[in-house]
């Protein structure tokens, strides 16, 4: 369990963004400004912006934790002060869920748009509280806007 008494927003996105990357400096900032506004922050543990976010993070002196498991043989990125080991996708992507007191989604391919669908599903069914989520990415909003709310329910 996560051993961190700072409120933690759970950021979702790409594993293939390169340090120097827009997406990827652009999730350091984002780190580095949760950092700064005292939240701990935890990701998929991996590169990408996962690592960006956990970067800018861990280098704004905030606490940042990684949620990984044993079907990826990677290990976690060098800036997860925390490592929480899983052992399937499904356990860390609920765990990610379940950590966060709010949600960030930046850019990714198909496991971002997963991991948005799946807070998204269980706030709209009240399987969980409603908790701040903040869609970052023109792609995924898009996705959200084209969902009419009647489907919501």
């Amino acid at each position: 369990m996560a051993k961190t008494t700072r409120v933690i927003i759970t950021v979702f996105g790409s594993g293939r963004a390169v340090p120097g990357s827009p997406d990827y400096e652009a999730a350091r900032a984002l780190g580095a400004a949760l950092a700064g506004a005292g939240f701990a922050v935890v990701t998929g543990g991996y590169g990408g912006t996962m690592e960006g976010v956990s970067r800018g993070a861990s280098e704004a002196g905030g606490q940042v934790l990684g949620v990984t498991c044993a079907e990826f043989p990677n290990p976690a990125n060098q800036w997860v002060e925390e490592e929480i080991r899983v052992k399937t996708w499904a356990e860390r992507l609920f765990k990610l869920v379940e950590l966060g007191a709010g949600y960030v989604v930046l850019p990714g391919g198909t496991g971002t748009l997963v991991e948005l669908a799946v807070v998204w599903e269980r706030m709209s069914k009240g399987f969980m509280p409603e908790k701040p989520f903040i869609i970052l990415a023109d792609t995924w909003q898009r996705v959200v806007d084209a969902i009419p709310p009647a489907e919501l329910s």
